[in-house]
């Protein structure tokens, strides 16, 4: 980490410890719903209910529910049978999804054009997680959603570079700075969010490389893989050899294998890719 790097994180970090600084806050229609559907009580026409309040949530839903990832055999134009098809945890995660993405709005060129980079890379990686976790004993629902967050931490630190007048112009100057503290940001953000602790380990480990753990293949490791796969490494510490990399081994991939050129993985990641552009 630069000293530019360590500054800027412990600047924000102490601004958000003392109150100088407020975390986005997401949506009130998207607290209702993640909170609806922890409660455990809520049917798919009561989370439908909520979701009305937001006319462009309500039209993703929608839109997501009828895209090729679902397989559907009919047209659904209405809310609750959507909810049904998704279910009610997925609409939860993707309400907060795009609820994220609707935070962030830039205010100058190159700034835009990273919002734009980071929002194609998560697309990516979400698509080719859901895949690989399809193989797996993981939810390939929670994965595609650890693959559109894992790199939220980004974010902020993009919002408070536009009061720099460095930042804000120079491009290999951001990323760096991006890559030393995105991890440590994510973490702030969705703690303060009470996000669930395995996608806090996303956020926070996925450019841990060289990370060991015990037992099966986890969140973390289906985001490094697909990161590695997709080619979407310039905010990372990405190792060149990826035999280096336990995540392969903990989720029984050949490290030397391009899973994402198979066939039939190219499907599975462009109906998820296609779904996920109306987001």
């Amino acid at each position: 980490m630069t000293d530019k790097s360590t500054l800027f994180f412990n600047k924000l970090k102490k601004a958000v410890e003392t109150d100088q600084l407020t975390l986005p806050t997401l949506p009130e229609v998207a607290i209702k719903i993640r909170e609806a559907v922890e409660s455990e009580s809520n049917s798919a026409q009561q989370i439908a209910e909520m979701l009305t309040q937001d006319a462009s949530l309500t039209a993703r839903i929608l839109q997501v529910s009828n895209s090729p990832i679902y397989r559907a055999r009919s047209q659904i134009d209405d809310l609750t049978t959507a909810i049904a098809r998704l279910g009610i945890r997925v609409v939860r995660d993707l309400v907060i999804c795009l609820s994220m993405k609707q935070i962030y709005q830039a205010t100058s060129d190159l700034l835009d054009q990273q919002f734009r980079e980071l929002w194609s890379t998560s697309v990516e990686v979400a698509a080719i997680s859901r895949m690989i976790a399809g193989e797996s004993s993981l939810n390939p629902e929670q994965a595609l959603i650890a693959g559109l967050i894992h790199n939220i931490g980004a974010l902020p630190v993009l919002k408070m570079a536009e009061d720099d007048a460095e930042l804000s112009t120079d491009k290999a100057a951001l990323n760096q700075l991006i890559k030393d503290i995105q991890g440590p940001v994510g973490e702030l953000i969705l703690s303060f969010w009470n996000f669930p602790d395995h996608l806090i380990d996303v956020v926070s480990k996925w450019n841990t490389f060289n990370r060991q753990h015990n037992g099966p293949a986890d969140y973390v490791d289906i985001v490094q893989i697909a990161i590695l796969q997709s080619g979407h490494t310039q905010y990372s510490d990405a190792p060149e050899n990826w035999a280096q990399v336990p995540a392969f081994t903990a989720a029984g991939i050949e490290p030397d294998i391009s899973i994402i050129e198979v066939e039939e993985n190219k499907i599975k990641i462009d109906e998820t890719r296609q779904s996920l552009s109306v987001m």
